[in-house]
């Protein structure tokens, strides 16, 4: 079957799963077109359309830190702004899709949505959305004019099905805002390639960025939401042990360089296969985000390299770091700081949680295991056609 994905642009999270749901597809005999604002790293085998924005303002859901000061979240445009991007996403998407195509999926409770289901009514096709929860955060907040939130809240509730990673982000985060019925849902979450992150294979990248044995590792964007500068701040409880080490940057950086000495180092943005290698030779993986996360592909990404994740415990994250994988403290700087440094105390504790993560990443997360149940879930939606909304302008 044809499947034509829409995303809102390439960013790192939300468009890499738009990149592993097209390659799960393409995988298993499907012809696949991704479509998303800016240009796109190509995957052999699918064809890429990037939508034609009519201003340079880049629509975000939150602080995307390779958009540099050109960007906006959509949440906080006005109504206008909003529904002239959304006529950008409709227009790209639309002439993306051919006769041949079986099914669409969006990405996101925002424009794309909205986007999706309105070629899906003109086209008369059945659709799917994969729900993240930083699109819909901010409506919870009092964020998107009503007229937009109409336009996606419409969309959610015409879809043939709806992905989300975690139990947490349908009962938390969707479910309180529209009343979609739940058998609608597919909790699923999101796959890591275990052969890409698996221990060993670190001596070059140890020896490229002079890594002492043990480090601890923080990947993702430099920002107040990320919560980089509370992980600055539990460095004090172990920088004795250990130092630590941070990927990605963004508008803190600065700040918190000037602040954390000679406790750790900023490495900014590494490339991809630097970025994997760097997480496989950690001995413990941190993050302490301000908000709750809806899943947290970086936990993952640590359990199957075999680095032992601590962080802040609340949201998705719960489901992925259980009793005996990792480590979960009070959302509080000074409770992180001293979990690491316990657990850097005892190096069988490392290993014997190594192990187990190793384990539980190749058993729940390998991609090639959760693609095959996407694909089958997308197969069996696009057998039917369901209704549309209602065109609502």
């Amino acid at each position: 079957m044809k499947v034509v994905v829409l995303a809102l642009n390439r960013g790192r999270g939300s468009g890499e799963i738009a990149r592993q749901h097209a390659s799960a597809l393409h995988e298993r005999g499907h012809a696949v077109t991704v479509v998303h604002a800016g240009p796109g790293t190509p995957i052999p085998g699918i064809e890429h359309r990037e939508v034609r924005l009519h201003a340079p303002i880049l629509p975000v859901h939150e602080y995307l830190p390779g958009a540099g000061t050109l960007q906006r979240p959509v949440a906080e445009m006005p109504a206008t702004e909003a529904l002239a991007y959304l006529d950008d996403y409709v227009t790209a998407l639309d002439e993306a899709t051919g006769p041949d195509t079986a099914i669409l999926l969006g990405h996101h409770a925002n424009i794309t949505a909205a986007a999706v289901a309105e070629v899906a009514r003109r086209r008369d096709l059945p659709y799917a959305l994969f729900l993240h929860g930083t699109a819909l955060e901010p409506r919870l907040l009092g964020g998107y004019p009503d007229e937009v939130w109409a336009r996606i809240e419409a969309a959610v509730l015409g879809a043939a099905g709806i992905l989300v990673t975690t139990e947490y982000v349908r009962d938390a985060l969707v479910l309180p805002l529209i009343p979609v019925p739940r058998e609608r849902f597919l909790v699923l979450p999101c796959g890591v390639d275990v052969d890409r992150f698996r221990p060993g294979r670190v001596d070059e990248v140890r020896s490229r960025y002079e890594l002492g044995d043990p480090f601890v590792i923080c990947p993702g964007a430099v920002t107040v939401l990320k919560g980089t500068h509370n992980v600055v701040e539990a460095t004090k409880e172990y920088a004795e042990l250990a130092e630590t080490i941070f990927i990605g940057d963004g508008p803190l950086r600065p700040v918190l360089e000037a602040r954390i000495g000679s406790r750790g180092r900023f490495l900014g943005y590494v490339s991809d296969d630097d970025r994997t290698w760097l997480i496989n030779a950690a001995s413990i993986l941190t993050a302490a985000p301000e908000k709750l996360e809806h899943f947290g592909m970086i936990y993952v990404e640590a359990l199957a390299g075999g680095t032992v994740p601590i962080a802040y415990e609340g949201g998705g994250v719960d489901s992925i770091v259980t009793e005996g994988l990792g480590i979960l403290t009070e959302r509080d700087p000074r409770a992180l700081g001293r979990a690491i440094r316990d657990v850097l105390a005892e190096p069988e504790r490392i290993e014997a949680y190594a192990l187990a993560g190793r384990h539980a990443a190749v058993e729940r997360y390998a991609s090639e295991r959760l693609g095959r149940r996407f694909v089958s879930w997308l197969e069996a939606l696009a057998a039917y056609r369901t209704s549309t909304p209602t065109e609502q302008r």
